[in-house]
């Protein structure tokens, strides 16, 4: 039996009230916290990739995450997540890629507001 793989694709942007200055500061911490890899990182254009870990029945997933200032307080971060499945791992990980940018954006407040508890 032949395995087939290709790519399961899922995005997401938020406006943030944090400067990008704070965003992008934090941003390692926060994929840190989930133990995922930055696999690159530009901190003048503001663009990163993170690998996250493999789990049971699961390849790992690619996110690429880009931060633009909208204005001072205001952030919009786009992360976009790309899972390798096959036939087989597909049925197991329906949902599992937008999970992990979801887990990304709680990880990313958590840290946030840890740093700034009066904002």
């Amino acid at each position: 039996m032949e395995k087939l793989a290709y790519l399961r694709k899922e995005k997401e942007t938020y406006e943030i009230d944090y400067s990008i200055a704070k965003i992008w500061n934090v941003l390692p911490k926060a994929l840190a916290s989930l133990k995922w890899t930055i696999e690159e990182i530009d901190n003048k254009v503001h663009h990163a990739k993170a690998r996250t870990k493999t789990s049971f029945l699961s390849y790992s997933s690619i996110l690429t995450i880009d931060a633009e200032p909208l204005n001072e307080k205001t952030t919009r971060v786009k992360v976009t997540a790309e899972t390798t499945v096959t036939t087989i791992t597909s049925i197991a990980d329906f949902g599992r890629t937008q999970h992990r940018i979801d887990l990304f954006f709680e990880a990313l407040a958590k840290q946030l507001i840890s740093k700034n508890p009066t904002q």
